[in-house]
Order: structure tokens, then C-alpha cells, then sequence
């Protein structure tokens, strides 16, 4: 059991969380690009410097939960029951994540998303990076035995499955028949057992 975070960590999570706030409030009003890093600072009433020791980029701003994501997918793997299979965990950390980018409120800020060639290339960076980190988690699994270019193919498909579904006109349909080819892909390349 971890412990709770101290003053220091929930005082630094807390900024960090205003900053957020601040940026996505001004993004959504003055459109992205009209909103530079000084307004975002100005906003939540800290120093660019903090703004920066928090965030990378503008672009970071608008991608807050990027680590978070990643970590959610990386435990679906290491975090997941002995002998449970990989692949419906996997599927129900997507689904999770899906649910959370098509709800109501997400609406406008994928719109702005899509709307900025900044904020694409950013995501697809972003997508890129995830997969990376899933399929070492995939390959690192001693149970799945499985190659690292194999890993890295089911975990591109696994983190495109998020996008491709978002996307969708029905997202939970989009889940279920992504998830089906992930895992005729999967058993396909399952070990063969010793006779």
C-alpha cells in the first residue's frame, strides 16, 4: 500500500492541476493559438518559469492526463491478476479511456485538438511514445513470451485502438471490433506448446 502524498506533493499537485485548468479555460475561449504561455501564466497567477517547471510545452497543457495514460496502460500489464490474459485487461483499461474522451464534456476540447496541426503532431508524438512504453512492458512480461517486435506491433495496435475509437460514431462498438482483430492478432502469434 502506498502512502498518502505529503503537503509538499499535493501542494505541487494542486498547482499543477490550476495551471491546467487555467490554460484549457483560456484555449477553449480564445482558441489555441490566439493563447500564448504568458496569458496561460498570468491566469493561474504563477511564474512562467513555474508554468514550465510543470509542463514542457503548450502543448503539454492540453495533454495533462498524458501521464497518466501512459502509467494506466503499463499497470493494465504488470498490474493485472496472475494468469489473467493480457489482452482483456488491456482492452478494459481502453474502454475505460475512451469513455472518458467521448464524454459530453470532452467534445470541445477534441474539436480543438483536431482543429490545430500543432496539437495532431503533438498527439501522434504522444501516441508514438505510449506505445513504446507499453510494448517494453509487454516484453518485459516473462508469462506472454512474446518478441519485441511482436510487443510493439500489439501495443501500436492497442494505443491506436484508443484514437480510431474516440473517433467513432459508436465508441463501445469501435472498442469490441478493434479488440476482436487485437486478439485473433495475439493468438496468432501465441507460442507454440511443447507437444
Amino acid at each position: 500500500m502506498t502512502a498518502p502524498p505529503g503537503r509538499r506533493e499535493r501542494k505541487k499537485a494542486a498547482t499543477r492541476q490550476k495551471i491546467a485548468d487555467a490554460a484549457l479555460r483560456l484555449f477553449l475561449e480564445r482558441g489555441y493559438d490566439a493563447v500564448g504561455i504568458r496569458d496561460v501564466a498570468a491566469e493561474a497567477d504563477v511564474a512562467v518559469t513555474t508554468l514550465f517547471s510543470h509542463f514542457a510545452s503548450k502543448e503539454a497543457l492540453v495533454f495533462e492526463q498524458d501521464e497518466d495514460f501512459e502509467q494506466r496502460l503499463t499497470r493494465a500489464v504488470t498490474g493485472r491478476a496472475p494468469h489473467e490474459p493480457l489482452i482483456p485487461a488491456l482492452r478494459r483499461e481502453i474502454q475505460a479511456m475512451v469513455r472518458h474522451c467521448t464524454a459530453r464534456n470532452s467534445a470541445p476540447i477534441w474539436r480543438m485538438i483536431d482543429g490545430s496541426p500543432a496539437l495532431r503532431k503533438y498527439e501522434e508524438s504522444m501516441r508514438l511514445r505510449h506505445a513504446e512504453t507499453l510494448a517494453t512492458a509487454i516484453a518485459a512480461d516473462p508469462g506472454l513470451s512474446r518478441s519485441t517486435t511482436e510487443s510493439r506491433a500489439i501495443a501500436r495496435f492497442v494505443v491506436d485502438a484508443h484514437a480510431l475509437a474516440r473517433e467513432a460514431a459508436d465508441p463501445d462498438g469501435a472498442v469490441d471490433e478493434i479488440f476482436r482483430m487485437i486478439e485473433a492478432a495475439w493468438e496468432v502469434t501465441r507460442p507454440a506448446r511443447p507437444a
